[in-house]
């Protein structure tokens, strides 16, 4: 594995995680963008989660696959949801350890 590929995967990585935090906290997505029709549907921000949260476990499964330490990049607590691959609400409700987690990332 190459450096520039180790340093292309930490960006997809990077990008994956900031999708899912917007969606997360309902700020524009490019999911927006591509499904603008959806945006009145009451399920529109459940699916652009869903969506953002199957992006981020196929960038940590390649990772996984390409012996590529991803984990670094977030809480172990984090860690621990990606691990269980499951998006609960506890997943959606405790993503940001705390309230002031939340307000730094945005």
């Amino acid at each position: 594995m190459g450096e520039m590929s180790a340093e292309f995967m930490y960006t997809k990585l990077s990008d994956a995680k900031v999708h899912f935090e917007r969606a997360l906290d309902c700020k524009h997505t490019e999911f927006d963008d591509l499904y603008p029709y959806m945006i009145e549907h009451p399920q529109f921000f459940w699916y652009k989660r869903y969506v953002a949260w199957s992006e981020l476990l196929t960038i940590v499964k390649l990772c996984d696959e390409l012996s590529i330490e991803w984990r670094d990049q977030f809480t172990d607590r984090q860690s621990e949801y990606i691990g269980k691959r499951v998006m609960s609400s506890r997943v959606l409700d405790e993503w940001y350890e705390t309230n002031d987690a939340k307000e730094h990332a945005g």
